[in-house]
């Protein structure tokens, strides 16, 4: 296993509510979701930038011994790092040295297991190399070009990895192009079945893969680590009524992500501009919390979900980790937030429920109506459990049936074509 030294640099004004010591955390965090280990960590105050390696000579030297002491191959630098900085710090201190994109790219690259996703991250990838392409091939020192034109050292290198990286990038696009399509039909024949969307965002290692598991009994990759899962993963979920719903999972947010990352993902994450009602999960028992909710929310911006115009529910997670003292402030806090607030434990189940029936009433679309059912319509009121909301039933003695219900404007025109025999009327 390599060994990794990280290294935070602490711009004044930069991480505004983030505390360096936390950033530290999470940048070695993410080495170790790529299987280096984190040897040593430091945190480096930087009041004035290096145009040539970031740091001052002094600073670099300092680094050039830790790395050498600890026999590290690897530096990490959590922050973005510009190609000329990148290959003068590699050549300062003998090592390999990953900004926080590169880094974050890399475990995406790793971690990605569907076609789209692969696709999404090479193509995320390829972007970033694209700037990364600096003159180092000193095999082209005496490269010549036509007609007796003498070429500058490796120029005609870079143009021609440049034309190849232009080249595969087209590719990829064309190919996320087909894939997109094929999503854009799942996700319309899924609009065909009168089911409401439930989509799942937060931070990543706030819990989100657990309750997923834990709401539609399911055994999706739940590790206690950075970017455990990726790829979206889509589930039915049963609400308290009985009717279905389908829950999807997407990928952890973390602050700064990579813009190959957000613009390489925006057809992933369309799931989540399509849901008819966005959770999001928050580890309420980390001091980075508010932070975290406030980086989400940025890059849900950049992605152009419209927060305010969305159905959103927070959903409070890792409650079995606070002190039982805290607990009553906490579920008061929940109860006048604004978006409004659930305290759960993913893992115990602690506030599950609660959290499903905040779900259905959220994904009632349409006031009640009454539906009149005569006797032998047996089959129109199981459809009106398995796809809408019923509030209320009354049997009558002849054996029909007159339910309040639930209905989105979808479910009641499929309704109204399949049942005509059946009374609808305004509740």
């Amino acid at each position: 296993m390599q060994g990794a030294l990280v290294i935070h640099p602490d711009r004044e004004g930069r991480d505004g509510a983030r505390l360096p010591a936390a950033r530290l955390e999470e940048a070695a965090g993410l080495a170790m979701a790529l299987d280096l280990e984190v040897r040593e960590t430091m945190a480096v105050n930087l009041r004035k930038l290096t145009p040539a390696t970031l740091f001052g000579k002094g600073k670099v030297e300092e680094i050039g011994a830790l790395v050498e002491d600890f026999d590290c191959q690897v530096v990490i630098i959590d922050d973005a790092l510009s190609p000329v900085q990148q290959r003068n710090l590699e050549k300062a201190w003998a090592a390999k040295v990953m900004d926080r994109t590169g880094l974050i790219l890399e475990i995406f690259a790793r971690r990605a297991r569907t076609r789209e996703g692969r696709l999404q991250v090479e193509l995320a990838r390829l972007s970033y190399e694209k700037s990364r392409l600096v003159r180092t091939w000193t095999h082209l020192e005496r490269q010549r070009g036509g007609m007796g034109v003498m070429g500058g050292p490796g120029e005609t290198q870079i143009e021609t990895d440049r034309r190849l990286i232009a080249d595969k990038i087209r590719k990829l696009k064309l190919e996320l192009i087909e894939v997109r399509r094929t999503r854009t039909l799942q996700r319309a024949s899924r609009k065909r079945v009168p089911f409401p969307t439930v989509a799942l965002v937060g931070y990543t290692n706030a819990g989100k893969s657990t309750l997923f598991n834990r709401l539609t009994d399911s055994h999706v990759v739940a590790e206690d680590m950075l970017f455990a899962t990726l790829d979206p993963t889509l589930r039915t979920l049963k609400l308290p009524d009985g009717r279905p719903a389908i829950l999807s999972d997407t990928v952890g947010f973390i602050s700064d992500l990579p813009h190959e990352l957000v613009e390489a993902f925006r057809a992933t994450l369309e799931e989540v501009k399509e849901a008819d009602v966005v959770l999001h999960v928050r580890d309420i028992a980390s001091e980075e919390s508010a932070a975290q909710a406030d980086d989400v929310r940025k890059v849900l911006s950049r992605l152009g979900v419209n927060m305010e115009e969305r159905r959103i529910l927070e959903v409070w997670n890792k409650a079995d980790l606070l002190a039982a003292d805290a607990l009553p402030d906490l579920i008061h806090d929940a109860r006048r937030a604004d978006p409004p607030a659930v305290l759960v434990s993913a893992v115990t189940g602690q506030g599950c429920a609660a959290l499903l029936t905040s779900v259905a009433t959220l994904v009632d679309e349409a006031p009640p109506v009454d539906i009149y059912a005569p006797a032998g319509e047996g089959a129109a009121i199981a459809w009106l459990y398995r796809n809408g909301r019923v509030l209320e039933r009354n049997d009558g003695k002849d054996g029909s049936v007159r339910l309040a219900v639930s209905l989105s404007p979808q479910a009641m025109g499929q309704f109204e074509q399949m049942f005509p025999q059946a009374e609808m009327r305004a509740h």
